[in-house]
């Protein structure tokens, strides 16, 4: 496998800190064990093993892991007998006619959630007639899906972040599960999204318990690793306390430049940063670490663990899906957003196999002079005449006069927009969005885009009709500042302190409240996971039962439910502004 080097690896070891703001790399220390780095430490844990399973996500560099392997263990004069686990799959027309009916045909953007095992993918006889060869010293099963061989040994997971895995499979550097050719990144991460990655966190958390070494390996021959007590420990630590998952970036062709100004240690050389995942469990890592390295592992890990500690009275709805997402979306000096809108709950259940919809808030952390937002449609929409608009710019090219349907909103800092779905909206230009939101992500039915290309000079694809099956026309008019727009209210206060409420939508599983202080302010989780961003103020300590840590300007963390309560110490001269979130009560 030829590889690049993305632009978003993770260090090998935590760099020095800059200046003390927002940490693109944070690290949670790892307990129990230590961070080990190199194939050489790797094949020295595991020289005395007589069978290794070296299994792990799709994506894996397999090709330079055994390679590397295999040679320093010839260095040792062990005899190693391989079995590639991939020659066990079925064929390729077999399992693409197996994947096909989730993929959404000629869908560019949606398919729909696979219940497709990893046993589904191989031949049940190629697999029985695997035997190992006593007469070597080490006999190693490699490749995702090796720990299906029934044979016991020691077992070591792969693990992939997923901003490494999309930037090997845009450098067609890696395939989809079970296949040998690549195809455009569009269609390849609509396969991973609906049924690699679903079909391969089954397995993951079914072999989570059994991991006896854990290995990242973003990094081209460099990998860090870790035994799995060690994570299993690390994991439990968190799930009693807080924790802040890696967070990365992305440009976007409306993206802007705030997050490029503002954040030390991103990439200056790219155009812009239109995302950043802040905390999206599909997407995002945790990162432990040490005097030593540090190891990355998906965010999932934790929710398959300890989601009951994480979750507390929301596990029994969501169990171990993470049910809120914080991201951004930066569009200073950039584009407007597309117009959208979000699918209704049975229609995102139905046609994708989703269990929540994708309802969102805008939260204002940042805007210049003059922005705006749009949301709503206007008082006198009709329809179809916004429908055959939208369908007439589509064909024609000529740009429409968004405004004539949808209202524009001013749109300044602190405010709240509400969009439950349905909801016709996007951001305009000058705005650094907090996105809170449930945490589907990927459900946009776009319907109108300004005329844009992609980043690859590519048509975006729009979503009209899926759209008009949901868009809710009653919120129009005077309706939207009923009932879109937050209006806050105090909802508690003391010497130098306010709680202040606010409202989300009623189709808004999730409350959002916003405490300012001046020094520091007690809040108990009432068996709740709050998610928290400071969004204004210069820094604020986290204090909990044997712990503390410091959290800057921007930056997402969670605390868990099964931590009880939390002080919040205010570390700057200005007034700590900080949002937190939590699914509602009645919503559990």
């Amino acid at each position: 496998m030829e590889r690049k080097t993305s632009q978003y690896l993770m260090p090998v070891k935590k760099e020095k800190p800059g200046n003390g703001g927002y940490d693109i790399n944070p690290v949670h220390q790892l307990i129990d064990g230590r961070v080990a780095i190199g194939y050489e430490a790797l094949a020295d844990r595991l020289k005395h093993e007589q069978v290794i399973i070296l299994d792990g996500y799709v994506g894996v560099d397999w090709e330079e892991v055994i390679r590397a392997l295999e040679v320093i263990f010839e260095k040792k004069d062990l005899l190693v007998r391989l079995y590639n686990v991939k020659d066990c799959f079925k064929g390729e027309d077999e399992i693409n006619k197996m994947v096909t009916p989730y993929l959404g045909g000629d869908d560019p953007v949606f398919g729909r959630k696979t219940n497709l095992r990893l046993s589904d993918y191989f031949d049940e006889k190629k697999i029985s007639e695997i035997g190992l060869d006593k007469s070597k010293d080490i006999n190693i099963i490699y490749g995702t899906g090796s720990s299906l061989i029934n044979v016991e040994g020691c077992l070591v997971y792969f693990d992939l972040p997923k901003n490494e895995l999309q930037f090997r499979m845009r450098a067609d550097a890696i395939t989809n599960l079970g296949l040998s050719s690549t195809k455009d990144p569009k269609q390849m991460y609509k396969h991973f999204y609906f049924v690699d990655w679903v079909v391969l966190n089954e397995e993951k958390k079914r072999l989570l318990p059994l991991i006896d070494i854990v290995v990242d390996q973003q990094r081209p021959g460099e990998p860090t690793w870790t035994e799995g007590e060690a994570l299993r420990a690390s994991l439990s630590k968190l799930s009693k306390g807080y924790f802040r998952v890696r967070p990365w970036f992305e440009p976007g062709i409306w993206g802007g430049q705030w997050m490029k100004d503002r954040i030390e240690g991103l990439n200056k050389e790219v155009p812009n940063y239109a995302w950043s995942f802040e905390m999206i469990v599909p997407e995002n890592g945790l990162v432990f670490g040490d005097e030593y390295g540090m190891l990355e592992v998906s965010f999932d890990m934790l929710m398959f663990q300890e989601q009951e500690n994480v979750l507390g009275k929301a596990a029994k709805r969501f169990q171990d899906e993470f049910p809120i997402r914080f991201d951004f979306l930066d569009t200073f000096d950039g584009g407007n957003l597309s117009v959208q809108c979000h699918p209704k709950p049975d229609y995102i259940k139905k046609e994708f196999g989703e269990n929540f919809t994708q309802d969102e808030t805008y939260y204002i952390l940042d805007a210049k002079e003059g922005a705006d937002v749009y949301l709503g449609f206007q008082e006198d929409i009709d329809p179809q005449t916004f429908k055959e608009a939208l369908e007439h710019s589509y064909e024609t090219k000529e740009v429409l006069d968004v405004e004539q349907y949808v209202q524009k909103l001013p749109a300044k800092k602190h405010d709240l927009f509400l969009i439950p779905h349905g909801t016709v909206h996007c951001s305009g230009v000058d705005n650094m969005v907090l996105e809170i939101s449930a945490t589907p992500y990927i459900f946009t039915f776009k319907m109108y885009d300004w005329q844009r290309m992609d980043m690859d000079g590519n048509p975006r694809p729009l979503n009209i009709d899926r759209a008009f099956d949901n868009l809710n026309f009653s919120r129009k008019g005077q309706v939207v500042q009923d009932t879109l727009v937050s209006k806050p209210y105090v909802e508690a206060s003391g010497d130098h302190w306010k709680k202040i409420h606010l409202p989300t939508h009623p189709d808004h599983f999730y409350d959002i409240y916003r405490y300012e202080f001046d020094d520091e302010v007690i809040i108990e989780t009432l068996n709740q996971c709050h998610v928290l961003m400071l969004v204004e103020g210069t820094a604020v300590a986290l204090d909990l039962l044997n712990e503390s840590q410091t959290f800057h300007y921007a930056e997402t963390f969670a605390v868990s439910a099964a931590a009880n309560s939390y002080r919040l110490i205010n570390k700057g001269k200005e007034t700590a502004k900080v949002i937190v979130s939590f699914v509602k009560d009645e919503a559990c």
